[in-house]
């Protein structure tokens, strides 16, 4: 029983599972925030017709 316990907590596989949760959690955040703001940014440029994009396309 005690080589049970000793194997068990030098265990670290659950531990780097976490980490890597966390990184995928913490990336996945950061991309939808991006594409949020991406959105936000292409809404103004294509909504604004004395914007450069659209002078530029009308030359």
């Amino acid at each position: 029983m005690k080589t049970v316990l000793v194997r068990f907590l030098e265990d670290e596989n659950g531990a780097t599972v976490v980490e890597y949760g966390l990184i995928i959690a913490v990336l996945s955040l950061t991309i939808i925030g991006g594409i949020g703001q991406v959105f936000n940014s292409l809404t103004w440029l294509f909504s604004d017709n004395s914007s450069r994009l659209a002078n530029a396309f009308a030359q």
